[in-house]
C-alpha cells in the first residue's frame, strides 16, 4: 500500500513497501513539490505494483496539511494561454486547429469571480511573487504616507506622589 513521507526540502514522496526475500524495502514512486494532483496521483499508480488507493492518499495528505487539488494542472494548456493573453504571435493556421480541438472539449462557464484573476493563468510563479512584493511595498507606502493616528485617553491619568507637597 501507498503512502505519503515528508522529505527535506519541502519535497513530497508517494512510496510503497515491498516484501523482498531481505526483508521489507521501500521505494518511491513519485517526488513532488506543492499540492497533490490527478497528475502526481496518476504517476504514481502508473508506478506501483501494489494495490493503489488514491483515497487513502488523499485523506492523509489533508490530515498532513498537504494541499489537495481536484482539477488537472495541464502546464501546456495555462502556458499557451498565458501567451496568448500576453499578445503573443501564434500561426493562423494553428489557430484554425486549436478552435477546431477545442471546440469538441468539454468547457464550463467561467465564474465571475475568477474573470478578473484570468490574466495570471499561464504565469510563473516568479512573476506572481513579483507582483505580491510590488503590491506589499506599495502598501507600506501608503501607509507610511497617514498621519499617525491621535490618541484617545479615555481613563484619567494616574500619577504618584502628592503633587501639594512640590
Amino acid at each position: 500500500m501507498a503512502f505519503l513521507t515528508r522529505r527535506p526540502g519541502g519535497r513530497i514522496e508517494i512510496r510503497e513497501t515491498l516484501r523482498t526475500e531481505r526483508g521489507p524495502r521501500s521505494r518511491t514512486l513519485v517526488g513532488f513539490r506543492g499540492a497533490l494532483s490527478p497528475e502526481v496521483l496518476a504517476a504514481a499508480a502508473a508506478r506501483a505494483e501494489l494495490p493503489f488507493d488514491r483515497a487513502s492518499l488523499v485523506a492523509r495528505a489533508r490530515e498532513l496539511h498537504i494541499p489537495v487539488v481536484a482539477w488537472s494542472h495541464s502546464p501546456a494548456a495555462r502556458a499557451l494561454l498565458g501567451h496568448l493573453r500576453r499578445g503573443g504571435p501564434v500561426d493562423p493556421m494553428l489557430v484554425t486547429l486549436l478552435h477546431e480541438e477545442l471546440a469538441r472539449r468539454p468547457a464550463r462557464p467561467l465564474p465571475e469571480a475568477l474573470a478578473e484573476v484570468a490574466e495570471w493563468v499561464g504565469t510563473s510563479e516568479a512573476e506572481r511573487g513579483h507582483a505580491l512584493r510590488g503590491l506589499l511595498r506599495l502598501s507600506d507606502r501608503l501607509a507610511a504616507g497617514r498621519p499617525a493616528p491621535r490618541s484617545r485617553r479615555r481613563f484619567p491619568r494616574f500619577e504618584s506622589g502628592d503633587r501639594r507637597a512640590a
